[in-house]
Order: C-alpha cells, then sequence, then structure tokens
C-alpha cells in the first residue's frame, strides 16, 4: 500500500528535546496556515521547485522580512525530531514578507510538490504550532501553562490541568450495493463534488458505531460487512481519519436536512467529480471502484 499524504516517513523519530551541538536541520516555518519554501535552485533544480530550508546549523532561522528589516524572531519554535539524522523544526511568524528567493504557500498546493517527507512533517509542524499556541493559557483557571522538557505537553503550574496535542479522530465510509457506491455531497463542498460519507467520533463510542451511526443519520441505511481500509492525518486542523468499506444492508437514501445536501448511488463506470488526490477519500473511492471494475 503506497504511503498516504501526510503521514510520519518511517525514517523520522520524533522527539520533545533537541539533540546537545545543533547540527544541520531542516525548518518548518509558518505565517499562519501557508509555509515558507524556498525557491532558489541549488543543484539542477529548476527555479520555481519549492522545498524546505535547509540549514547548516539549527541555530539559523531563515531570514524574513517584516517593514523592510530582517528579522528571524518567531512566535514559538518546536523541535520535531530527526528525519534521517537531520534535525527539524517547526516556528510560527506572526507576519512577514518573503525574502528573494522564498515564497509563503498553502499546504494544499504543495501536495507532490515537496518531497513526500517533508510534506508530512510538514502536516505534523502545522498541527504542532496550533496545539502550542492555542494552549499558552490553562483552559480550567485562566493561568499561563509551560511545556515539559521530556513529553509534548503544556501543564498548568496553578491547578496541574495538562493539554496534550489535540487529535480528533473521525470515520469515513464508503458503502457499496453491487457495482454502486453511495456517495453524498455537504453544502460546502465545490460545485458537483460528491465524497464518501464522514463524521467526527463522539466520546464513548466505537469506530464501528460511529459508522453506523453516521450513515443512519446521514442518509438513513444500515450497513454490514464493515472493514478498514486505511488513515490519514489531516492537519486543517488536528484530524485522523479513519476510512472503512462496507456493503449496504437496508434503507432508502434519506439525506439529512442542513448536513447532506444531496446523495445518490453511482455506477462505478459514471462516478460524479471527486475530491482532490491529496485526500483519502479519493484514494477510497479509487481503491474500491478498481477492485469492482476487476471483479465485474
Amino acid at each position: 500500500m503506497a504511503e498516504m499524504p501526510f503521514m510520519t516517513p518511517a525514517e523520522f523519530a520524533g522527539g520533545v528535546r533537541p539533540p546537545q551541538g545543533g547540527g544541520a536541520a531542516l525548518w518548518f516555518v509558518f505565517r499562519g496556515d501557508q509555509l515558507l519554501v524556498e525557491l532558489g535552485p541549488p543543484d539542477s533544480r529548476p527555479s520555481d521547485d519549492p522545498r524546505v530550508p535547509h540549514r547548516p546549523s539549527a541555530a539559523r532561522l531563515p531570514l524574513l522580512k517584516n517593514n523592510n528589516r530582517l528579522w528571524a524572531s518567531p512566535l514559538r519554535t518546536l523541535y520535531l525530531g530527526a528525519l534521517g539524522g537531520l534535525g527539524c523544526w517547526a516556528a510560527e511568524v506572526a507576519s512577514a514578507d518573503a525574502p528573494s528567493g522564498y515564497g509563503w504557500t498553502g499546504m494544499r498546493s504543495l501536495f507532490t510538490v515537496l518531497e513526500d517527507a517533508h510534506f508530512a512533517l510538514a502536516g505534523r509542524a502545522l498541527q504542532l504550532l496550533q496545539w502550542d499556541r492555542d494552549h499558552q493559557f490553562c483552559g480550567r483557571c485562566g493561568a499561563p501553562t509551560e511545556p515539559r522538557a521530556e513529553e509534548r505537553v503544556r501543564v498548568c503550574p496553578a491547578c496541574s490541568l495538562t493539554a496534550y496535542p489535540r487529535v480528533a479522530p473521525a470515520v469515513m465510509a464508503l458503502v457499496r450495493r453491487g457495482r454502486e457506491l453511495l456517495l453524498g455531497r455537504s453544502p460546502h463542498f465545490p460545485p458537483g463534488m460528491y465524497s464518501a460519507l464522514a463524521g467526527f467520533v463522539e466520546p464513548g463510542e466505537t469506530l464501528e458505531q460511529c459508522v453506523a451511526r453516521e450513515l443512519a443519520e446521514e442518509v438513513g441505511v444500515t450497513v454490514t460487512n464493515l472493514s478498514y481500509f486505511a488513515s490519514q492525518p489531516w492537519p486543517f486542523p488536528h484530524s485522523l481519519m479513519i476510512a472503512f468499506v462496507c456493503d449496504w444492508a437496508d434503507g432508502a437514501i434519506r439525506p439529512e436536512a442542513g448536513e447532506i445536501e444531496a446523495a445518490d448511488w453511482f455506477d462505478v463506470l459514471q462516478l460524479p467529480k471527486l475530491p482532490s488526490k491529496i485526500s483519502i477519500a479519493r484514494r477510497l473511492i479509487d481503491a474500491v471502484s478498481a477492485e469492482i471494475r476487476r471483479q465485474s
């Protein structure tokens, strides 16, 4: 099975405490949800081929501009770990212009453009920066929180409340009925686009229970033969999508008002507009469609 977008590469060793002595480093610098990429062409790369800034020392951040003055003072920095022995750092800046040879680019547009490992780590960096920013103060008593050196957590010194990086599990289910797939569209989808049905897991609920509940609520069907397909971290902002395949058992389609704008059965040879290949939804639909066509 090919590696999913945003999946942490096997050669990456995560960590919280940076190694002594620094060393060369990759810098994942964000302004909001935009990543700073270097556009200059070392070696034989074309000049428009973006890449993550690589510095000979972890102490050297890429220089940024603010009001025409060079500066390198981020709002926060986090050590991510090491990729093949190369240190990886995340940083967030408030407002900065990219200097010559650099550019700010949204994550979605970097899919298949950055190296796979760098793209995956950029997704991790974005999630951790958002977590660190959103938990500077205790959600219980309002006191400033403090990071721990030995693990990824912020702790309130006043009331001991701990805040770990949040991961919100969500399920996605592609329902089969013979040669047909059940696809739906939410009101916020681009015109004409359909996808597999999905929803967030509720407290105290198993993944299997969530699949059954979401399908019953969103389209009024029941399913059987549930099987796991794959998972994908999704840093917009902090989800983990867990995808399943299942067979239709009973029920006529009844789209849930306000949640599902339209839903229908589609033959695998007549599928509508589908999500981008960056998403696990597209990979799920493509894989199941190909399997049904082979069996037909």
